[in-house]
């Protein structure tokens, strides 16, 4: 039976007595809320939860990639696909990637997301060779310009493989490790951070009629089980980033619901990363339908999800993003 806890973030400099630091970061919290199946939600304070909970929900973050964990990062999203649904062909080909990398890095970014085979509702799977000549010779060349951490957005260990020999050092898998029974082994042997994501369905059918008992707890067991899973294979878990995975096998109403509940993935005692940006959802509700134009609804999701202390937002329009993010923390 599944039971986790929802921190209830909050921020200023002047803190209650019992209030607590969320995850190391500037965001703390005196309350969470109890989540379990067949039960009623209920409020406890943070003093009273368990001892191991309590240690997830509150221990700062260690440094992945070389990136300080305890402060937000914006993940560049470098696609050099033909067919991604809103920058399909943008970066294709080594000389547009190269260009689109340091814009991104100028811009803001702190870590590239190198993408080679689609996985929008309704992609074709793209063979493992193929996928290697559109991805590693575009990290070679990035690598060597800039010590920027850069991630593979892969499913299969041979991409994976090609990918951390040019320079990759971090492994995004949107299966969540599901796909390639090959790749969690491959991952630990090298010792690279990893990135586990839910996602209900393969990319073809995926949004063809997502069920779920409760999304937020469905997620969060799927994430708990693969985060130990890959324990087990070598993988220290303040190594593994935990991704919701929104818009993979969710409706709009579970989109929804993942995001008011983003804070409670901390309790598995990992890096968040949340890849919101220019999804369908952001275009039904923001009444936008070009997926190149929802910037600003992108932005608004990524500060909500800044507001809940998620360390790593992965987007399209990185210069927009930081630019909002550089104003949010001030203000606050």
């Amino acid at each position: 039976m599944t039971l986790c806890y929802r921190p209830l973030p909050q921020s200023g400099q002047v803190r209650p007595a019992d209030a607590v630091s969320l995850v190391g970061s500037e965001q703390w919290f005196t309350h969470a809320e109890v989540l379990e199946r067949g039960r009623t939600p209920e409020m406890v304070p943070a003093q009273e939860l368990p001892q191991d909970v309590a240690a997830r929900l509150t221990a700062p973050r260690e440094a992945l990639a070389g990136l300080d964990m305890n402060l937000p990062h914006i993940m560049g999203i470098l696609n050099t696909t033909p067919d991604s649904f809103s920058d399909g062909g943008l970066h294709a080909g080594v000389k547009a990637a190269v260009q689109g990398a340091r814009d991104m890095v100028a811009a803001g970014a702190t870590i590239l997301d190198v993408g080679g085979e689609s996985t929008r509702p309704g992609a074709a799977f793209v063979p493992h060779d193929e996928e290697i000549a559109r991805t590693a010779p575009v990290i070679a060349a990035i690598r060597a310009e800039t010590q920027t951490a850069i991630s593979i957005d892969t499913r299969k260990a041979p991409v994976a493989q090609a990918a951390v020999s040019a320079g990759a050092t971090v492994v995004n898998d949107v299966s969540g490790f599901t796909f390639d029974p090959e790749l969690a082994p491959l991952c630990a042997d090298l010792a690279v951070p990893v990135c586990v994501m839910h996602a209900q369905g393969d990319p073809a059918t995926m949004q063809d009629d997502p069920q779920y008992d409760d999304v937020v707890l469905d997620v969060y067991q799927f994430l708990e089980d693969q985060v130990a899973r890959l324990e087990k294979f070598g993988l220290r878990r303040s190594q593994i980033i935990v991704d919701p995975g929104i818009g993979f096998g969710k409706t709009m109403d579970h989109n929804l619901a993942l995001l008011r509940n983003l804070s409670v993935f901390h309790g598995i005692g990992c890096p968040v990363l949340l890849g919101a940006s220019r999804k369908r959802f952001i275009g039904a509700i923001g009444q936008e339908p070009q997926a190149h134009a929802r910037a600003p609804g992108s932005i608004a999701v990524a500060l909500a999800a800044a507001a809940q202390s998620v360390q790593i937002l992965r987007v399209h329009d990185v210069a927009e993003t930081a630019q909002a993010l550089r104003l949010w923390q001030a203000v606050r």
